[in-house]
């Protein structure tokens, strides 16, 4: 799941950490991505162009209590599921993260299979562990992390849900 951007896809990267660059894709990444996904039957997104792992995330809405599902980046660490709530640098958390800690259970799909999560948002090392990863792999964050400051970035994790008997 986790692929290392290539030099093309990492000077795209650069393009859209800049402040209006990435605050017109905040209004309208999801849009294409979603758009893209329906297009070519969940296949690919505009997002996995630049060599960002795509997973489509369905929350239950905090207001609402809906379902909503949305494509987001997902950095993979053996079963676990990383999401960095950036919000491509806008000045407050995306509303997915409201789903997530309102309704903590959702559902995942990526490359054709779809299972169950429970969410958490990480602290300390953890968080610390996987914000680097997640810097790793798109440099945009640590641009996003100046930018909203004071607000602190959410890193959840979603692991899978494990079946009682």
């Amino acid at each position: 799941m986790n692929k290392r951007p290539n030099a093309f896809q990492r000077f795209i990267h650069r393009f859209l950490m800049l402040g209006p660059v990435s605050a017109f894709m905040a209004r309208v990444l999801h849009h294409l991505d979603t758009f893209v996904l329906r297009l070519t039957r969940g296949k690919y997104t505009v997002t996995q162009v630049v060599g960002l792992p795509i997973v489509q995330l369905t929350t239950t809405g905090a207001k609402s209590g809906k379902a909503r599902t949305l494509p987001l980046v997902g950095l993979a660490d053996g079963e676990k599921i990383v999401l960095i709530g950036s919000n491509l640098g806008q000045k407050h958390n995306p509303s997915w993260y409201y789903n997530l800690k309102a309704y903590p259970e959702c559902e995942v799909r990526f490359g054709g299979c779809a299972d169950k999560y429970i969410a958490r948002e990480t602290e300390g090392d953890e968080r610390e562990k996987y914000w680097q990863m997640a810097v790793s792999y798109y440099k945009g964050y640590g641009a996003y992390k100046a930018r909203t400051a004071p607000r602190r970035i959410p890193v959840m994790v979603l692991e899978p849900r494990k079946i009682l008997s």
